[in-house]
This record gives structure tokens, C-alpha cells and sequence, in this order.
């Protein structure tokens, strides 16, 4: 496909007239937080307010989490490192929650009573093998079992019950009757893994306005291997990749009121933007609150996006999800009947108090890196470009942080993950056809992009999106479509100069 042939000639002058519209959608009557003074509130409006001095860096701009920040020295454990603010006692709980975030977990009965309970299905054997370095995951190479990537089953609802329990978010999807909602590949000894992903790809040339071509890859997955029999003929997949933890504590501290601002379904000031946010029930308390975690922002707090992952990706239980035996299904009894990691001394989990708490915490506080080269004039143009073609519609730069944040670390912090943690259509080319919570088959969250830029120093690949088909920053923002269409053929109508410009910004984050 040519969309040089559909494009007008808008690189040369989109900075002020996207900066106008951003700051005209920032003024409109929306909600107001309740943490500040008048005088904090005027402060906060100030601080986080789009950028229009392209010439320099703004103020603060090179600690992108506040205080918080990293300044460690840039290598492969740039996104292991403790919020630079934690105090010393929260480095003693970060320590002791790392620990457990590596763990390995072993099938029950074992001798090590403490680290029993694996699966009976799973697909890895500790958080640290998705979240490698704890990082950005990515596909399988050809011929390999994927960890850090794996996919998500559904069904649509088809009882009336199904259909309330979605409407009360009881339930975000309805899991597949046989496999649930995660395919596993991996099972305890005596059992048989469920199947395994399979990826095939089709290469998809693009020519941008300068003549250049590039090569997008569109995936397309289905499951071999079946071990349990076949998949309902409804069934609707997903793949995920392990996104990067770090800066997730920050994230939970943004007042709800500042993202439910940006929100706007009907596109009421008619930008082409209509991002929707996302509300899921608190399984602590079971209260409807905003969710922001995961690709397609059902998940309200890191709590609770720690046990759902403990649960489903290891088969350990916990606190919130207390099903010993993972996601082994009603169907599949020889795996609701194995061996569980339940200690009564210790618990009626496998694990129990204060495990999820510590690895919890542990999320909470991996600090973001500090940003590299953000006063050089290329990063700068970068910058500028990014804004002008209406990245930061979507990537909203800054936030001020709750002044009533539990702990201090992530209290009243300037910070710069560059996403609005809504909901937003991205067309045909991204859709998996799957509603899962308040998402339709469209609908993603946006990515941070805070640390982009050291997806390769610490992971070694530049894989991206929800499921690694970019092989580049050139592919990913290519992949854009619906509403962030317009942006994406900003960007194709750049010259190369400008294009890569823009990525020297991206890869400063």
C-alpha cells in the first residue's frame, strides 16, 4: 500500500496548530483534583502544560520521574534499579520483594515447602522470566517455546448471566470453556502443557512520501499442540508481550481526575481524538475505579495486576486470586486434582501474606532511567516534530503525581511517561477483534514511553507493540491507525531528516 498517494504535505508546519488544539482540549471543563490547594492547582497546570520553546530543554525534563529518577549508569540493569528517593527501609522491602520476583517455583509436594505450588499449569516459572531484566518481553524466535509472550482466550458472552456479569465487570471476558483465558504452555510432571502459539508472518511493504520503502509484518496466531482437545469455534486470541515494570508506582499515584480529564468519547472537541477511560472493580474492596495497568487498561492497581499474573502465569495463588490450582479449568479435572503448594501452617494460599505485598512493592519501585541528550538540537527537533504531528494528543508528556500518595517516594513527583492511559481506537491493522473490560477489539491503552529508548541496551531486540511485530521504531509508529492516523501519516510524509530526528527523540526516553 502507497499512502504517499492519500497524504497532504503537512511536516513543514503541524508544530502550532497541534499545540493549540492540545491546549485547547486541555482548558475544556473537566474533572478537578481534590489533593491540591488553589495555589498547588495553578503550580500543577503550569508544570504540565504543553511544551511551545522547542529551542532547549524544558525544566526538569531530564528526570523523568522526579525525584524518583535513575541516574545509575546506562547499561543492561537500567530498569532495576530502586527509586532513587526510597528511603532505607524501602530498599529492605525492595530487596526482599526482588528476591521473590526472581524465585523459582517448583511443583507440589516438594521438600522446599516455601517455593511449592508451580502450576499445575503455567508458562513460566518466576515473574523474572517474562519480565526479563525487568524488561520488555518479546515473540518466539522460529522453532522456540515463548515465555515472555503468550496469548489471551476468550469467548463471547452467550447466557444472560455471562452477559450481566460483563456488564458488572464481574468478569472482563468470558473465559474459553476448556483452556480459560491464557493458554499454557507449560504443566507440572504427569500433566501435558495446553498447546503452543504459533506465529506466522506477511510482509506488508510501505512507501512513505521521500520514496522509502519499509516492511511491516502482520502476524497471524493460531495454537498446535492441543492437549485438551479443541478450541470452542468462537474462541478469540490475543498475543501479549511482558511489558517494561519500570516507573509502574508513578503511574498508580496520577489522581484519576487528571486522566479522566483527557477522556473524551465523543470526541466533543471535534480533534479527531476520543480516548475513553477504563473502569474495572477493585478486587480488594470490589468498588468500580479507574483502571490504567495492563495493554488494554483493565487492571486498577499493581496489587491486583501481581496476583492476576501470579494466578495466571505461574499458577501460584494468593490473597486475591486464591485458586490453587491457576487455570486449570472445570474441564480439565486431572489438573484441578494435582498436588497444591497450600502450607496450612502458613496460609490458605500458596502464597500467602506478605509475598504479594513485597512483590508488590517491588513493582512499584523500579525506577525509571534518567533521560540521555535532552538538550541536543536533534532531540529537540525530534521533539518538536512530535508534537507536531499530534503524538502527544495521545502521549500526554507530564503529570504531577497525589499530593495524598501512601508513600512518599511517589508523592506530588513531575513526571514524564508520555501516555494519557486511555483508551484508544487504533484501527484495523492493530484490532484483535477481542472486548476484553471496557476495551472493544480496537481499543488500546497508550503505551508509556518512558525508557523506550533502552529497549535495547536491556533487552537486546527492538521488538514493539502489544505483540513485538515492529521490529523497529519506524514499524511501530507505521502500525498506527484510527484514531492516530492522522499522526502516522505525519510521520510518513516526513523527510528522512525529520524521521529520524523524531527518532532520536523516542530513543532519548
Amino acid at each position: 500500500m502507497r499512502l504517499a498517494a492519500r497524504m497532504t504535505v503537512i511536516a513543514a508546519a503541524i508544530v502550532l496548530p497541534a499545540v493549540l488544539s492540545l491546549t485547547a482540549a486541555l482548558s475544556l471543563d473537566r474533572p478537578v483534583r481534590g489533593d491540591l490547594t488553589p495555589k498547588d492547582r495553578a503550580r500543577v497546570e503550569k508544570v504540565t502544560a504543553p511544551a511551545t520553546d522547542f529551542s532547549r530543554p524544558e525544566a526538569f525534563e531530564a528526570m523523568p520521574a522526579g525525584a524518583a529518577t535513575s541516574q545509575k549508569l546506562v547499561n543492561r540493569d537500567s530498569f532495576s534499579h530502586i527509586s532513587a528517593n526510597q528511603t532505607f527501609e524501602g530498599e529492605d522491602r525492595f530487596k526482599v520483594g526482588n528476591a521473590l520476583f526472581r524465585k523459582l517455583w517448583v511443583s507440589s509436594p516438594s521438600s522446599t515447602e516455601a517455593s511449592d505450588g508451580l502450576g499445575p499449569l503455567f508458562n513460566a516459572r518466576a515473574c523474572q522470566s517474562c519480565h526479563l531484566k525487568d524488561g520488555r518481553g518479546r515473540p518466539p524466535a522460529e522453532g522456540e517455546t515463548s515465555v515472555s509472550m503468550f496469548l489471551r482466550l476468550s469467548v463471547p458472552p452467550r447466557s444472560k448471566e455471562e452477559h450481566q456479569k460483563l456488564a458488572d465487570r464481574e468478569l472482563t471476558r468470558i473465559p474459553e470453556p476448556t483452556y480459560g483465558g491464557q493458554l499454557q504452555h507449560f504443566a507440572v510432571q504427569g500433566l501435558k502443557g495446553e498447546g503452543r502459539m504459533a506465529i506466522d508472518y506477511a510482509e506488508e511493504p510501505v512507501t512513505l512520501a521521500d520514496g522509502t520503502v519499509v516492511s511491516l509484518r502482520r502476524p497471524s496466531y493460531r495454537v498446535e499442540n492441543l492437549a485438551y482437545g479443541p478450541l470452542d469455534p468462537e474462541v478469540m486470541l490475543s498475543p501479549r508481550i511482558a511489558p517494561p515494570m519500570i516507573g509502574l508506582g508513578l503511574i498508580e499515584q496520577i489522581e484519576p481526575a487528571d486522566i479522566l480529564a483527557r477522556a473524551d468519547p465523543e470526541d466533543a472537541d471535534e480533534d479527531g481524538i476520543s480516548g475513553k477511560a477504563s473502569m474495572a472493580r477493585d478486587p480488594e474492596n470490589g468498588a468500580p475505579v479507574l483502571a490504567r495497568f495492563g495493554w488494554k487498561a483493565t487492571v486498577p492497581t499493581i496489587k491486583s495486576q501481581t496476583a492476576e499474573a501470579f494466578a495466571g502465569d505461574i499458577g501460584i495463588s494468593t490473597p486475591l486470586v486464591t485458586d490453587a490450582f491457576g487455570e486449570c479449568s472445570i474441564a480439565q479435572q486431572a489438573c484441578r486434582d494435582a498436588p497444591s503448594g497450600v502450607q496450612p501452617r502458613l496460609g490458605e494460599v500458596e502464597a500467602p501474606d506478605p509475598i504479594l505485598d513485597l512483590v508488590s512493592f517491588y513493582s512499584q519501585n523500579l525506577a525509571v532511567p534518567a533521560r540521555r541528550d535532552v538538550a541536543d538540537p536533534t532531540v529537540l527537533q525530534g521533539k518538536q516534530l512530535f508534537y507536531g504531528a499530534g503524538c502527544a494528543s495521545c502521549h500526554t508528556p507530564k503529570f504531577v503525581t497525589s499530593r495524598k500518595a501512601p508513600d512518599k517516594a511517589q508523592r506530588f513527583q513531575l513526571i514524564w511517561p508520555y501516555s494519557d492511559f486511555l483508551l484508544h481506537d487504533m484501527g484495523e491493522g492493530l484490532a484483535d477483534g477481542r472486548p476484553v473490560g471496557d476495551a472493544d477489539g480496537r481499543e488500546w491503552r497508550t503505551q508509556p514511553l518512558w525508557g523506550i529508548g533502552l529497549t535495547e541496551t536491556v533487552n537486546g531486540h527492538t521488538f514493539f507493540l502489544h505483540d513485538g511485530r515492529a521490529r523497529n521504531l519506524a514499524e511501530a509508529i507505521l502500525w498506527h491507525g484510527g484514531e492516530a492516523e492522522a499522526a502516522r501519516d505525519a510521520y510518513a510524509a516526513m523527510a528522512k531528516a525529520d524521521r529520524d530526528a523524531l527518532h532520536a527523540f523516542l530513543e532519548s526516553l
